[in-house]
């Protein structure tokens, strides 16, 4: 895949190679051991060896799996199979899911009883993300319904951070976090557009354009996780923390939402923020990119913040392909070979399938880091070897 002298990369053998290791070694971990054949949605507490550890089942990781399920369908194969596995999903969510209130259980038991309480607007935010796909895929009415209904339940809320609760994330007293405005701003960005929804398009936009003008501080080249509402820097180690993997994570969500409205200055913006967190969140003495960061080398108010985390790397691995295919800059492949040796060579889990989610800073398997949420779920490992393979054809077709 790379040439060892040049060091360029072979784009049609990297995109075999995540074809490959997609349905080779990911898909099938999720498929054999983690399926609930008899309640429907899939098992998400499960140990790095596909081992259950519970029937309980978080929203959060529903939501998820369900969104991937659909987007194999919709982008990837076409494959009946995967509607197979969301359609279950999709009805455990739609029939058991939500309360009187409309909010989003945070899990549900095995048969679809309520587990635990609504506590956390993500778990809203992933359900309409895999309810939009779903419905996307299959013209699904009550899936769209619901996606739409939550987000009349919910918009109103985030221009209050106060207003909700973000377990396992909790916000600070007094501040705004990044998390839920860039995760909101995709979220409502694909239901206003399969909907046809200007309102919920326009919503979208408006808390992207939060994200890059309140959460971004172009002056220190840094996207702020926590700020004082209406924009207002922070002193303090809450306000001098920040996420390399979220900023990564949410600049490819800006790219996608401003590509659509067609506002080029803000999309190479979002590719130069890409930049910038790799080269102030990579751990120079053992690899790696740090899970958070502070910017003046305190401690950073995030837990686990030394840790090695699959999620940032994954995120890395998309988003820098987007960036070549965008910018064409060398830069973009010098990283992308940086993260990709890491990530290939610590993470994949070659014994039992899949990867290990959680590594230290040395880059040895831990347990989960966090404790609240005892999942592991497919979703941004697959989400990312789909993108990417789209993207490695793109890049195919241009280099062709």
């Amino acid at each position: 895949m790379f040439d060892p002298d040049s060091g360029d990369i072979h784009f049609d053998e990297l995109l075999e190679f995540f074809l490959q290791h997609l349905h080779h070694q990911i898909l099938p971990f999720w498929m054999n051991h983690c399926v609930d054949h008899i309640h429907g949605g899939i098992n998400n507490c499960v140990r790095d060896d596909g081992k259950v550890i519970s029937t309980e089942k978080y929203l959060w990781s529903q939501g998820r799996a369900l969104w991937v399920f659909s987007h194999l369908f919709n982008a990837h194969d076409k494959d009946p199979k995967w509607l197979e596995l969301a359609k279950p999903i999709a009805q455990m969510l739609l029939e058991h899911g939500r309360n009187d209130k409309g909010e989003w259980f945070f899990s549900l038991q095995a048969d679809g009883s309520p587990g635990i309480q609504p506590q956390s607007i993500y778990v809203d935010g992933f359900c309409i993300y895999g309810l939009t796909e779903y419905a996307r895929a299959t013209g699904d009415t009550k899936a769209l319904q619901a996606a739409l209904d939550s987000y009349l339940r919910v918009n109103p809320l985030l221009d209050d951070h106060s207003s909700f609760q973000t377990l396992p994330h909790p916000i600070p007293e007094g501040y705004q976090a990044h998390g839920p405005i860039m995760m909101f701003a995709l979220v409502f960005h694909e239901l206003g557009i399969y909907s046809n929804n200007i309102d919920v398009i326009d919503r979208a936009l408006q808390l992207a354009d939060q994200v890059m003008t309140r959460h971004l501080d172009q002056e220190r080249q840094v996207l702020l996780e926590f700020i004082r509402p209406e924009g207002k820097k922070a002193d303090g180690d809450i306000g001098k923390t920040f996420i390399p993997g979220h900023a990564i994570e949410s600049m490819w969500f800006m790219e996608k939402i401003y590509r659509y409205h067609g506002i080029q200055e803000r999309i190479h913006l979002a590719m130069e923020v890409i930049k910038w967190h790799l080269e102030k969140g990579w751990d120079s003495k053992y690899g790696g990119l740090y899970l958070a960061c502070h910017m003046e080398g305190g401690i950073p108010a995030w837990h686990s913040p030394e840790s090695k985390i699959w999620w940032p790397h994954t995120e890395s691995l998309q988003s820098l392909l987007l960036a070549y295919l965008v910018t064409g800059a060398n830069w973009t492949l010098e990283w992308y070979r940086k993260i990709h040796d890491y990530t290939f060579s610590h993470f994949p889990n070659s014994k039992e399938g899949e990867w290990f989610h959680n590594l230290d800073r040395k880059g040895n398997p831990i347990s989960p880091y966090l404790k609240t949420l005892p999942v592991k779920d497919p979703f941004h490992l697959p989400r990312a070897l789909i993108y990417s393979i789209n993207l490695l054809k793109q890049i195919s077709l241009e280099h062709s």
